[in-house]
């Protein structure tokens, strides 16, 4: 069994475990989106969205840190909901979070080839069709598609390059940032800062997409076993994720509501950058403001391909899927068939073209809301199975903080449904559907691969925990 079970090599200090889950958390997002917020919700409503969206994720966070101190492997998700909820549990848990990962993961490519296309024009060459409106040509896909291959390469070789390199794009898009900020307090007006509040529909929309704008703090969880941490430490670097990414997002609001008035940011093109050349009164901004964005892209997709290889490869190494995505490269000690997987499928959607992006957002934060309310189950059935668990970290009334995390994910659960304002479109739940359907096949493929080799719920469990970590 020593042989079999796969292990990943430790590498990740504090300072590259934030870059990756703040990183991964603040992408393209906030250049292309926030102008949308604003007009959806209003200033207000944008702000109040972000910081329930926040506090959600900080209540699910301190779950998150507590279990992942108990349990510090790949894909800590997976370990949480099979000691929680069972096999069954675990494997919806694990596929739903990977499509959350995945599905953010595949529109960063999309974003990559919109911000270049704004940088440099992108002559259109080789149309390929018309997808909701979007004329789609293999010039502007390419982008995107190379981006995805270099990154599916760069996660090849290891998660401590991926990681120093996350760290010096994430420094060069915080000063971004702070230029930004700072520029639209010194030039811009508050009359710009309009509409303030809309109504509940609004509201409900920029609640829709939050989730996927915070998913990333929970890269921790997915990348502990590489840490080389004290496994104390987690909680700290997981909250003060979440706390940094939410200020964010709430800066780049206010600042784009004070930089320019609701009729510009309605016909720009990608509206926090052009807000900053109106406010400047230099398009020389706009593309330092893209540069800081294709920064972000970047640090998104790398969180991404690591969160969604280190799921997939537990479920692989768990034989929850083929095994072949358990296997580690014999050299960089990376999962390489769960990374190429990932990188497949983000070099795959830029072919959809830009309208794409929107459904996405929306589906991945749908799988996102299903994955955090099974955790926070699994974090209460664990406290009642596992009393005297050992725990390096213990939240206070962790029983209180596990219910209003659960009860918080229903009520984002709720916007996504029919009976929702602001429900999930046809795109979105076909893109769900499709993510089910392939699950239910790779669950036959995995049947198939391990025939005559039957994996006893001892065996399973010593696949998933190690020795260190399984139950007797």
């Amino acid at each position: 069994m020593k042989n079999e079970r796969q292990r990943l090599k430790r590498a990740l200090g504090r300072v590259e475990v934030f870059a990756l889950a703040f990183g991964t958390m603040v992408g393209w997002g906030w250049i292309m989106l926030p102008a949308q917020w604003i007009e959806s919700a209003g200033v207000l409503g944008a702000v109040i969205a972000f910081l329930i969206g926040g506090t959600m994720c900080i209540f699910v966070g301190l779950t998150y840190a507590e279990l992942t101190s108990a349990f510090p492997l790949a894909g800590g998700e997976l370990a949480f909901s099979y000691r929680g909820m069972g096999y069954l549990g675990s494997w919806i848990t694990g596929w739903t979070i990977s499509f959350a990962y995945v599905g953010v993961a595949a529109w960063e490519g999309i974003a990559l080839s919109s911000a270049v296309h704004y940088l440099v024009p992108i002559p259109p060459i080789g149309y390929l069709w018309n997808v909701a409106g979007f004329d789609v040509y293999l010039s502007w896909s390419l982008i995107g598609i190379v981006g995805a291959v270099v990154l599916t390469l760069l996660n090849i070789i290891g998660v401590k390059p991926v990681a120093v390199f996350q760290t010096l794009l994430l420094l060069v898009m915080a000063i971004t940032a702070i230029v930004f900020i700072l520029g639209s307090l010194a030039f811009g007006k508050a009359e710009h800062v309009t509409p303030v509040l809309t109504n509940v529909k609004g509201v409900g929309m920029v609640l829709l997409m939050a989730p996927s704008m915070y998913i990333g703090f929970d890269m921790v969880s997915k990348s502990a076993e590489e840490m080389n941490m004290p496994l104390r430490d987690i909680a700290k670097v997981l909250i003060v994720s979440i706390v940094v990414a939410c200020a964010w997002y709430i800066f780049i609001i206010l600042g784009t509501a004070l930089s320019a008035s609701p009729d510009f940011r309605h016909a720009a093109l990608i509206p926090t950058a052009d807000a900053a050349a109106y406010a400047f009164q230099s398009p020389i901004l706009a593309k330092v403001m893209i540069t800081g964005g294709i920064c972000g892209i970047v640090t998104s997709w790398n969180g991404f391909i690591v969160g969604a290889s280190r799921i997939i490869f537990a479920m692989g190494r768990s034989k929850m899927l083929p095994s072949f995505f358990g296997w580690v490269h014999p050299k960089y000690q990376t999962p390489i068939f769960s990374i190429i997987f990932v990188g497949a499928i983000c070099a795959l959607f830029p072919l959809l073209g830009e309208n794409a992006l929107i459904w996405l957002v929306d589906s991945a934060a749908f799988g996102t809301v299903i994955a955090y309310l099974l955790i926070s189950i699994s974090f209460l059935r664990i406290r009642k199975k596992e009393p005297d668990l050992r725990r390096l970290y213990t939240i206070k009334n962790g029983r209180m903080a596990g219910t209003v995390a659960a009860i918080i994910a229903l009520f984002f659960l709720f916007w996504y449904t029919p009976f929702s304002p602001s429900a999930l479109r046809p795109y979105e739940w076909a893109l769900v559907l499709i993510w089910i359907f392939l699950g239910l096949v790779f669950l036959t493929i995995s049947r198939l691969f391990d025939r005559g080799k039957k994996v006893t719920d001892a065996k399973r469990e010593l696949l998933m925990f190690g020795e260190e970590y399984a139950r007797e």
